[in-house]
């Protein structure tokens, strides 16, 4: 891989863009390789003891795995049946969940097949189990028993049993009827007084989950027309948002006052007690909306009026990340490659996870059923497989944030643009994965140590809810929040740093120095500049959101029942948020590593012969109307002068 020893590192000081690859990093990547090693042991130890058996083909509470001949467990009874046509496990009470352990505390039998009708009674039990060869009851008793043995409640599932179908993949008989997740659901929403209404919001989805997927499909739409949008009318693009934002929220805030009206209007005193009551609730849901898009739309424009002067100074910056975008259309693409390397190692994480909860050796439990726990330091491989999950995902963002900004260096540090390799994206995964995976696994895993501790605390606030004074409520919050902001912190840092990695090839530790340093030197800058850009790149998620929820509420206008809409509104707008934060984050990603490459052009170089600017026309106009914004603003003098004088010398040189 061409790496370079540690003594030159160490002692090249200049920034020479582009012209020498070193390996950064190693001890942090052979440490990231063995803890992934890690992993694939636990996952290896979890299929070996019969973990993936008993999660696929599922067991009964006797320990047996339905569908196969079982081994005889010393002193459980019941156990070492031979189960090969009974490939389905069956709850005798599935509804009962218990929210404390999350799993349902019910005795599990393994069945023929599940009853694909609901049985009120033992005699259609027994019929069922005549009738498909399927026996409901406890092993030990026979269908002709069931009406006769005065402890067939006992042994006989709850009646009603509820309809129910196999899950693909994982034989387990799941009730078809959504009520039963509705009562679970009861128990985990406090703030629901009347189940009525919970009932009526888990209907309202259950209805409109081809409007929701079709509004979620919406937002990606509009996500991307954005991001083509800002390619090629990146000079009008704030004004735009600007516009659209206003009407969007107007618009949004309109309709539902109109709503509103006319509900109020249509109530009738000939309704009946309960139709009256319904009205009065989506009366009283209209109100709520509409005051809450009010008030959003009040602290919007407050905040654009306060921000108006420095918009102007972000539609330079605007242009040259649209320029960036055009010589590197790959880019939009990005968050789908990040996003699919999320999933898959989700997907592993959470089947890993499942083999975890089925490991290890039998034991009888209090009830005298069987429960499978893991002795000795192998408990302990929960809290690994946990760190692995924060780790490796930080580990995949940053492996993003060093590609987009290998990318944009590429860009920027490259003279004739017509020189530009094929596909910089490619170019900059290969010095990735060839030089740099090490400091990407440092600095994922620095996020690790703070994002760790900060989740134990919130754990723990969460269990000592309503138990614990004021005073450490108070403090946990206060830890929790100063975590928060050193966690963001160090991201924002960690992103500059791989930049600083991208140009020179140092590791870790010397780029976060010196990219700390130059963003110390630059704070007007980024304070004036990056926050103005990120809050324009906010009013595009804003757009996005809001043009989904408008749509949303035309399209559920035809459900006369508004307190139905909370739920599918809040799934939709939380969808649109998401895609559109993933897509302009990219944007902002390119914004910030620019920055910093301008940032240290101005620093090394004066434009003199063999220190030219790499920066291009459109930039330089840029640097001239920042630094003339900023020196009226601070009427010339002051920090503000002292900390534009490289900028200016550099751009009078030009």
């Amino acid at each position: 891989m061409g790496c370079c020893s540690s003594a030159t590192q160490s002692s090249k000081r200049e920034w020479k863009p582009l012209e020498d690859r070193c390996c950064t990093d190693i001890p942090w990547l052979l440490l990231f390789i063995v803890f992934c090693l890690g992993m694939g042991f636990i996952c290896g130890f979890s299929i070996a003891t019969g973990a993936a058996a008993r999660l696929v083909s599922g067991y009964d509470s006797y320990g047996n795995i339905c569908g196969q001949k079982n081994v005889k467990v010393d002193g459980i009874m019941n156990s070492g049946l031979d189960l090969t046509q009974k490939k389905y496990v069956f709850f005798l009470d599935p509804c009962n969940v218990d929210l404390v352990h999350r799993r349902i505390k019910s005795i599990a039998l393994c069945v023929a097949a599940c009853p694909r009708k609901e049985l009120r009674t033992l005699a259609d039990v027994q019929k069922f189990a005549e009738t498909n060869g399927s026996t409901l009851c406890s092993y030990g008793l026979q269908p002709s028993e069931y009406t006769t043995d005065p402890k067939a409640s006992e042994l006989c599932p709850k009646l009603p049993v509820p309809e129910s179908a196999p899950i693909p993949f994982f034989h387990r008989c799941a009730p078809v009827n959504i009520s039963c997740y509705a009562k679970f659901a009861e128990a985990l929403i406090t703030f629901v007084s009347d189940s009525s209404v919970l009932h009526r919001l888990i209907s309202g989805v259950m209805t409109s989950k081809e409007i929701i997927m079709g509004l979620c499909l919406l937002s990606l739409v509009l996500s991307m027309i954005l991001m083509v949008i800002i390619r090629y009318i990146s000079r009008v693009l704030v004004w735009i948002l600007t516009i659209l934002v206003i009407l969007g929220s107007l618009g949004g805030t309109g309709v539902l006052w109109w709503l509103y009206a006319q509900q109020k209007t249509s109530i009738s005193e000939t309704l009946t007690a309960d139709e009256l009551q319904i009205a009065k609730d989506n009366l009283q849901a209209l109100l709520v909306y509409a005051i809450s898009a009010t008030v959003f739309t009040v602290i919007l424009f407050l905040i654009m009026i306060v921000m108006r002067k420095r918009v102007a100074l972000t539609i330079a910056l605007f242009h040259v990340a649209g320029k960036v975008f055009i010589h590197l259309p790959l880019l939009v693409f990005q968050p789908f490659w990040t996003f699919l390397a999320l999933i898959l190692f989700w997907a592993y994480w959470i089947m890993v996870l499942l083999f975890l909860g089925t490991t290890g050796s039998p034991v009888s439990n209090e009830q005298g059923f069987v429960e499978f726990r893991v002795s000795g330091p192998l408990r302990y491989m929960w809290w690994y497989h946990v760190v692995g999950l924060i780790w490796i995902s930080e580990f995949i963002l940053a492996c993003q944030q060093m590609t987009v900004a290998g990318a944009v260096v590429t860009y920027y540090f490259t003279r004739e643009k017509r020189n530009l390799p094929f596909t910089p994206i490619l170019a900059s995964v290969n010095r990735l994965v060839c030089y740099h995976l090490g400091t990407v696994a440092k600095g994922s895993f620095i996020i690790t140590l703070v994002k760790i501790p900060r989740m134990i605390l919130m754990y723990i606030h969460t269990q000592l809810k309503g138990k614990e004074n004021a005073c450490a409520r108070c403090m946990l919050k206060a830890c929790i929040c100063c975590l928060w902001c050193l966690e963001k912190c160090l991201t924002y840092l960690n992103q500059n740093a791989y930049t600083a990695t991208a140009i020179n090839s140092t590791n870790f530790c010397t780029s976060a120095k010196d990219a700390f340093v130059i963003l110390v030197e630059n704070a007007l800058r980024v304070a004036a500049i990056n926050t103005v850009g990120d809050f324009m790149l906010f009013l595009g998620k804003v757009l996005i959101v809001c043009s989904t929820g408008l749509a949303g509420i035309m399209l559920l206008n035809y459900q006369r029942d508004y307190t139905v809409w909370v739920l599918p509104l809040i799934i939709v707008c939380l969808f649109a948020f998401l895609v559109a934060h993933c897509f302009l984050s990219i944007y902002e990603m390119v914004v910030d590593v620019l920055f910093l490459c301008f940032a240290i052009d101005t620093k090394y170089n004066d434009g003199s012969p063999g220190r030219e600017f790499y920066m291009d026309k459109v930039l330089m106009e840029f640097v001239e109307n920042s630094r003339k914004s900023m020196k009226e603003a601070g009427r010339g003098g002051g920090a503000d002068g002292r900390e534009l004088k490289p900028m200016a010398s550099g751009a009078s040189s030009s």
